[in-house]
């Protein structure tokens, strides 16, 4: 293909005609249309080189004719030198643009026809899979079936022998004799005895190891059962291509052969690895040892189904079976296939792990595993159930379409499986922790992830689609998309990420400079401190955006309108969270509250535990952290206790009997607070006698303490010392007065006591120095009759 400076464009125009045309005839063939299809992306790419050529010149230019302006509408108010500059740019950029030009038309119709093409591609495989053929009970067709396929084998058995019949063939290959018996004999060794070789030297290396050792060590080796028989099936194909001259079947009968041993003994690996040996940790589904059995069977003969139609659809194809043939023959190889992987589908469903596949009727939690392997068994039934019913009823291309795709997207799953498994007990051998401890490890299911993406390609492949849909999708995918006049690439994304990262990680390094070197030397508050590390981290955060946005090369100002209208979005659907964000800031910069105060905010009071830009954490004195959205703080009512200074008021109630000299008390009082230490000097304690109570005169103790968070203490100290100085000066401290009156004296006397000593009397008469004489009615003083009728009523004072 030539490249973008000379393009042979009658040559585009002639080959793009062509393909039309074959699009339109619609009687081409796959094959012609994937060849077309290539052509035709090898002349896109010289069309896009093409299109972005002199690119920088071009801006170049632009950027110089913006400075010199538009042409005025009267020439002679031009300056002459100005108006022949513009003149010879323009003239260039007219010269430069014109192959731009046409590259972008011609990229265009590359573009279009390629998608034309795709798009006819995946119609015809729709129409394949969804056209209905003969029916293999057609019994007409099973003796014509049988006879086509015998009579492959034995062409290709005859060409085979005519080889040896020539002589001039028969000199050749007897001189080749010395090379291919070892070659036959060496792999016929390894394909008899190699699996079993290698899993006993495997078993050696394992003995007594610890248990990701045994399974890093069983991943290799369970790899080497796979590639020692399988090489050795290659070379017995090689010995046999040269013991013979094979025509097209029989090499494609030595090709399958090949395959199918391969297949065999991958079905095999996958089936101990999922399924386990007696002795593995690393098994992927946890089950007895009958079931294990079980599995490794399904699986073998599953490679050996797979194996098989390989093998058929490669000789339909040399040989041009007919559809009734492909029917007739593809039926067993469906029905059976389906068979077993109905069974491992019904194994799958009941699965629950822990070493046991149960009932499902019984009420026993599953993890997301197990519920996973759950739906896939479902999906496998469904599938294993669908697909002999379509064949049985002509739709042979549906059932292969849906049969062993399946079984190869099982085959997938368990590969990543398999290999999450195996990066696990890497992890516990280079961390040197224990299995357990590496299974419950973020970094091995972070690389599996990262393994089970890069497998993802390959599922479009299994169900039909081409490499070339893959890198179309590529294609678009890393061309981005486009924001205004901004197009977002992958590149463009890592970018932002990579810098952002690093902007952002170098603002945490400052934080946390400032927060534990700096700002501690200052002599800075704890409250000031912690505002000042967190403005920073804002700033620092908006600045690394900033530079990563700047150094993918977004235009920001092409981002307008896309701002915009996100703005509107913001300030309706998120309303609440950017207020509380705004006033979070503002309690950052004017800091009425810090971090250590002791606030309260409507019913809620405590400390202040952490200030963010959404949120306040306060810690309440029950030890119980409240989230407190930040416009509370800034439009509500905040009580800051400890803001500015430590200062605090206390006040304690004092009470004491009626007839004692006041201003003796207060004279105690007053010696009691002005004693304790955390009460100032200036403002000094006062002492309020507050007036006549209904038991008590009443006293207020009024101090002011030096540091408030230590006012429940200073109040249990005041308390403290009060009652006991008042017990040293013989102040009586009184009870509450209560006078009872009884309705029905003769009840405490029994019934039988005489009526006139039943009038309503005191219970109790006044004693001298203001103390009252009680006597205490108990319950049981009652008779059992009045219990529930008028007994005793309290008169009081309160």
């Amino acid at each position: 293909m030539a490249g973008w400076g000379d393009i042979d464009y009658e040559a585009w125009d002639s080959f793009a005609t062509r393909v039309e045309a074959a699009l339109e005839s619609g009687r081409v063939s796959d094959s012609v249309l994937g060849d077309l299809r290539r052509a035709l992306v090898e002349w896109r790419a010289t069309f896009a080189e093409a299109k972005d050529g002199s690119s920088v010149r071009i801006e170049a230019l632009r950027a110089q004719l913006k400075v010199l302006g538009d042409a005025p509408a009267d020439s002679a108010e031009d300056l002459p030198g100005t108006a022949a500059q513009r003149v010879a740019l323009e003239t260039e950029l007219d010269a430069l643009l014109t192959p731009v030009v046409r590259a972008g038309l011609a990229h265009t119709r590359a573009e279009t026809l390629v998608n034309m093409l795709d798009q006819s591609l995946r119609s015809r495989q729709v129409k394949d899979v969804n056209q209905r053929g003969p029916s293999p009970f057609a019994f007409g067709a099973w003796l014509p079936a049988l006879e086509a396929f015998n009579r492959t084998f034995r062409l290709a058995w005859s060409a085979a022998i005519s080889s040896w019949s020539n002589a001039t063939q028969r000199a050749t290959l007897v001189a080749e004799l010395p090379l291919t018996l070892p070659l036959g004999l060496v792999g016929l060794v390894l394909l008899l005895f190699g699996w079993r070789t290698v899993r006993r030297i495997g078993e050696r290396m394992r003995d007594g190891k610890s248990p990701p050792v045994r399974g890093a060590w069983g991943f290799v080796i369970s790899a080497l059962q796979v590639w020692v028989p399988s090489f050795g099936a290659l070379l017995l194909g090689a010995a046999v291509a040269n013991a013979f001259v094979l025509d097209s079947r029989g090499e494609q009968m030595v090709s399958a052969f090949v395959g199918i041993v391969v297949v065999q003994f991958i079905a095999r690996w996958l089936g101990n690895r999922v399924f386990g040996i007696p002795g593995a940790s690393w098994r992927v589904l946890d089950l007895p040892a009958a079931r294990v059995r079980f599995g490794h069977a399904m699986a073998a003969l599953l490679g050996v189904l797979i194996g098989l139609q390989i093998l058929l659809d490669d000789l339909g194809r040399i040989d041009a079976y007919s559809d009734a043939t492909l029917a007739v023959l593809d039926f067993p190889l469906i029905v059976v296939s389906s068979a077993v992987l109905w069974r491992l589908g019904r194994l799958m469903r009941r699965y629950r792990g822990d070493g046991a596949a149960v009932a499902e009727e019984e009420d026993r939690p599953t993890s997301f595993y197990n519920s996973t392997v759950r739906v896939l068994g479902a999906l496998l039934t469904l599938v294993a159930i669908a697909a002999p019913l379509a064949a049985a009823l002509g739709y042979r291309n549906l059932a292969v379409f849906a049969l062993f795709p399946s079984i190869y997207t099982l085959a997938l799953i368990a590969v990543v499986m398999i290999l999450h498994h195996f990066i696990i007990d890497i992890f516990a051998l280079v961390a040197r922790r224990e299995r357990a401890e590496a299974t419950q490890s973020l970094v091995p299911v972070l690389i599996s992830v990262g393994v089970a993406i890069a497998t993802m390609p390959l599922l479009p492949l299994i169900w039909g689609y081409r490499v070339s849909d893959l890198t179309e999708f590529w294609d678009k995918v890393w061309s981005g998309i486009t924001l205004g006049e901004a197009v977002i690439t992958p590149t463009t994304v890592l970018t932002v990420a990579v810098v952002f990262g690093i902007g952002y990680a170098a603002t945490r390094l400052v934080q946390g400079m400032l927060g534990s070197t700096i700002l501690p030397k200052t002599g800075m508050e704890q409250g000031g401190q912690v505002a000042l590390t967190s403005g920073v981290g804002y700033v620092g955060i908006f600045l690394a955006a900033v530079a990563a946005v700047t150094a993918a090369g977004i235009n920001l100002s092409s981002l307008a309108i896309v701002a915009g209208a996100l703005s509107v979005g913001i300030g309706f659907g998120l309303q609440t969270i950017v207020s509380n964000f705004v006033s979070g800031v503002i309690l950052l910069v004017e800091r009425p509250i810090g971090k250590g105060d002791w606030i309260e905010v409507g019913t809620t009071m405590g400390t202040v535990k952490d200030i963010s830009v959404r949120s306040t954490t306060i810690e309440t004195f029950d030890r119980t952290d409240v989230i407190v959205p930040n416009s509370d703080l800034i439009s509500g009512i905040v009580t800051n206790y400890t803001r500015g200074n430590l200062l605090g008021r206390v006040i304690v109630p004092v009470g004491v009997a009626y007839g004692t000299d006041t201003r003796w008390v207060a004279k105690v009082l007053y010696e009691i607070a002005e004693a304790h230490p955390l009460v100032t000097v200036n403002p000094a304690p006062k002492v309020v006698f507050q007036g006549f109570g209904a038991d008590s005169l009443d006293f207020e103790v009024r101090v002011i303490l030096r540091d408030v968070n230590f006012m429940l203490d200073v109040r249990t100290e005041l308390n403290h010392e009060i009652a006991r100085r008042f017990a040293d000066e013989g102040i009586e401290i009184p009870f509450a007065q209560r006078d009872i009156w009884l309705r029905n004296p003769e009840a405490l006397n029994g019934a039988g006591a005489p009526v006139g000593q039943s009038g309503a009397q005191p219970a109790s008469s006044a004693a001298e120095g203001g103390a009252e004489a009680r006597r205490r009615v108990e319950p049981e003083d009652l008779p059992e009759t009045q219990s529930h009728g008028n007994g005793l009523e309290e008169d009081t004072d309160d």
